[in-house]
């Protein structure tokens, strides 16, 4: 029993799960499953595996599953609205959208978490990030409406739903959010 509790941690758990994945990929360039595109893809993913190993990323905290679940739900709510808020801007009479970037610091100091909250900050559509302190923990972020200051606080209030549901589901709040920033606007 001691010696199935070494071999199933956490480490062996995600370089299976790696190398699945990399077989996965491997089928579906082929476009067959069959036996031997599946040992094949287990080979060629093992070859990956040894030849180019993945750097260890340290990860503190732990997964929660509703307030992931929360976040996937409010990710495709703000995908969906900002998405229909575009489409309102390319079909109604008048002048574009004034748009510019803002600043946006975050409480997380997780690379993992700055990561997948970029990312989620671009594919809402009507943003996206253009550069990333990773010291400051903070993100320059082009938003396609920022011509009230209703539109500027939308953005925010948006940005620090994601922020909190993030810190739920993948770490324990180190710090208090920031500060609802004044209007940074750079045209």
């Amino acid at each position: 029993m001691n010696r199935f509790s070494h071999a199933v941690n956490r480490d062996n758990v995600l370089r299976i799960g790696v190398l699945i994945w990399l077989m996965v990929v491997w089928v579906a360039l082929w476009g067959r499953i069959s036996i031997a595109n599946v040992l094949a893809g287990l080979a060629i993913g093992a070859v990956i595996m040894v030849t180019l190993p993945l750097p260890r990323i340290p990860v503190r905290g732990q997964l929660r599953i509703l307030p992931l679940v929360k976040l996937i739900a409010v990710s495709v709510y703000y995908a969906i609205e900002s998405s229909l808020q575009l489409a309102w801007f390319a079909l109604r009479p008048g002048p574009p959208p004034e748009s510019g970037v803002l600043r946006v610091r975050f409480a997380f100091k997780s690379d993992l978490v700055l990561v997948l909250c970029t990312n989620l900050l671009n594919l809402i559509p009507g943003t996206m990030v253009l550069e990333i302190d990773r010291e400051q923990c903070e993100v320059y972020v082009h938003v396609i409406d920022i011509g009230s200051q209703k539109s500027v606080d939308s953005f925010y209030r948006t940005i620090r739903k994601v922020e909190a549901l993030l810190i739920a589901a993948f770490q324990r709040r180190a710090t208090p959010l920031p500060p609802e920033p004044t209007q940074e606007v750079q045209p």
